[in-house]
C-alpha cells in the first residue's frame, strides 16, 4: 500500500471517532511505528490532533477534508458550478456509448449528467457514485452495478478498501474519468481516498475517456491519477486553450470539443 493511500485510510477511519495506534495498526496491517510516523505527518499538515496513544481529527471528517488540507464544499454548493460546461461534456460522452456497452461512471459531478443522457439505453453502468444511481435506478433498460464501500456523505459516493476490492473483479468497455485538474500532462484529483479507485477502474476498462471542461486546465489537485498518454479520448470545451490540449492535438490523439 502506498503511503498516501494508507494515510487516506487513517483519516477515513478517524472520521467515525478517535483511534489508538494499536487499533490503526491492526486495521491496516502495518507496524505501530509506521502508524506513528503517519500520524505525526498528518498532524503536521493540520489534519488530525495527536492524543496519548492515538489521534482524533481536528475538524470535520475524512469525507470533507481534501488532501490540500482544505474543507470541501457540500454537493449542493458544487452542483451548480460550471453546470453548462459539464452538460456539454456529458452529452458528448454519451454519444460514444453503444448499446450493449459496459461503462464505468466515475466519482464526480459530470458523470451523473452522462447517466441522465443515457436514459433508455440497453447498457450496463458500473459506479460508486450515488448520484449516478439516483439518475438510473428507475430505468429498466439499464443494468446497474453499484460498487460497495464506505459512504462519503457530502459527495454521495462510496470509497475505501471495499470499493477497491470490488473493482478487481470488473471488466468494462469504457471508463468515463472525472478529475479536478489537468496540469503538466497529468490528470489530477484532490482526494487521496479516491485516487486508487480511479486508477483501478482505468485498469479494469478497455478505454478511458477523460471528462475535463476548459476550467479543469489547470484546475486543482495534489494526487496524480494518470497521464494524458493513458487517456484514449479527451472531451473538453471550446474555451480550452491549454498547452496540454495543443500538444494532444498535434500528436494526433483523440480530442472531442463539446
Amino acid at each position: 500500500m502506498l503511503t498516501a493511500q494508507r494515510r487516506a485510510l487513517i483519516l477515513e477511519s478517524l472520521a467515525s471517532g478517535g483511534r489508538t495506534v494499536v487499533q490503526l495498526a491492526g486495521e491496516l496491517l502495518v507496524s505501530e511505528s509506521t502508524i506513528r510516523r503517519d500520524l505525526d505527518a498528518l498532524a503536521l499538515d493540520g489534519k488530525l490532533e495527536r492524543k496519548y496513544g492515538g489521534a482524533i481529527l481536528t475538524s470535520g471528517s475524512r469525507a470533507t477534508i481534501t488532501d490540500s488540507g482544505r474543507e470541501e464544499g457540500s454537493l449542493a454548493q458544487e452542483r451548480d458550478r460550471d453546470y453548462d460546461l459539464r452538460v456539454r461534456v456529458a452529452e458528448a460522452a454519451a454519444s460514444l456509448v453503444e448499446d450493449g456497452d459496459i461503462i464505468v461512471l466515475d466519482i464526480g459531478l459530470t458523470t451523473p449528467l452522462v447517466a441522465r443522457a443515457l436514459h433508455g439505453r440497453r447498457i450496463t453502468i458500473i459506479t460508486a457514485n450515488l448520484e449516478v444511481l439516483d439518475e438510473v435506478r428507475a430505468d429498466d433498460a439499464i443494468d446497474v452495478v453499484l460498487l460497495g464501500g464506505a459512504l462519503r456523505r457530502n459527495y454521495q459516493t462510496l470509497v475505501g478498501s471495499l470499493t477497491e476490492q470490488a473493482v478487481a473483479q470488473l471488466n468494462a468497455d469504457i471508463m468515463f474519468l472525472s478529475c479536478t485538474g489537468v496540469r503538466d500532462e497529468h490528470v489530477l484529483d484532490n482526494m487521496a481516498v479516491e485516487a486508487p479507485i480511479k486508477q483501478a477502474l482505468i485498469g479494469a476498462s478497455a478505454r478511458t475517456v477523460l471528462l475535463a471542461h476548459e476550467r479543469k486546465f489547470p484546475g486543482t489537485g495534489a494526487m496524480r491519477i494518470c497521464t494524458l498518454e493513458d487517456v484514449d479520448t479527451l472531451i473538453t470545451t471550446e474555451g480550452n486553450t491549454s498547452e496540454e490540449l495543443l500538444r494532444r492535438r498535434e500528436s494526433g490523439r483523440k480530442v472531442i470539443v463539446a
